[in-house]
């Protein structure tokens, strides 16, 4: 048997296999450009520029993802591998790794339901 940290260890590097390709990391890059850098730059250019409504429009949009609820993360990341997918198509082991983190990630999403019902009923 394993020990914990060996296990954690294991995730790590996993996890960094996936998110450190270079692939990926340009694909979150443009999808972060597309989700939330244009806002940034917005605010840049409106104050350089003087031009009030750019400035003001780029720090709404900023504002708003500084809330803690916006789904902004998931609609980054979810670009991402979509840009993965159309611009590396042929980058079939990074899109493997990803399918079985999703396939790991819903099965423990079922097991834990299971376990939560399963405590109900006793």
């Amino acid at each position: 048997m394993r020990s914990t940290f060996a296990k954690f260890k294991n995730q790590i590097r996993s996890a960094a296999r996936v998110l450190l390709n270079p692939r990926l990391v340009l694909c979150f890059a443009l999808a972060w450009m597309v989700t939330n850098g244009w806002c940034y730059i917005a605010i840049i250019l409106g104050t350089w520029l003087k031009l009030s409504w750019m400035a003001w429009a780029g720090t709404a949009y900023a504002s708003f993802l500084w809330l803690p609820f916006t789904p902004e993360k998931i609609v980054t990341i979810l670009l991402s591998i979509a840009l993965l997918r159309l611009l590396f198509p042929n980058d079939e082991q990074t899109l493997k790794l990803l399918k079985d983190k999703l396939a790991n990630l819903k099965a423990a999403v079922r097991h834990r339901k299971a376990h939560k019902q399963k405590r109900k009923r006793t």
